[in-house]
């Protein structure tokens, strides 16, 4: 196995974890475990596709990366504001 498809498949198998738990309702997709699984899946994912040059995908994520921190600090403001 190559090393990008090692890093694929640890990015990858966050991301899954992510959805998962939050499509068994074990986590809500509020929760900051959600956003951070999301976080470090993609950006891993992300690293991988740039490792191999497919920008799409080094495109998706870096766009996934960015919702899941728009997410902690949405998450994160609420919560000092209560």
């Amino acid at each position: 196995m190559k090393t990008s498809d090692l890093v694929a498949t640890v990015g990858v198998g966050l991301l899954l974890i992510a959805f998962f738990l939050q499509a068994l309702k074990m986590i809500k997709a509020e929760d900051p475990i959600y956003a951070l699984l999301n976080l470090f899946g993609a950006a891993i994912a992300g690293y991988s596709s740039w490792m191999i040059g497919f920008i799409p995908f080094v495109i998706l994520e870096a766009v996934w990366v960015f919702v899941a921190i728009f997410s902690l600090f949405k998450n994160f403001k609420s919560k000092r504001s209560t």
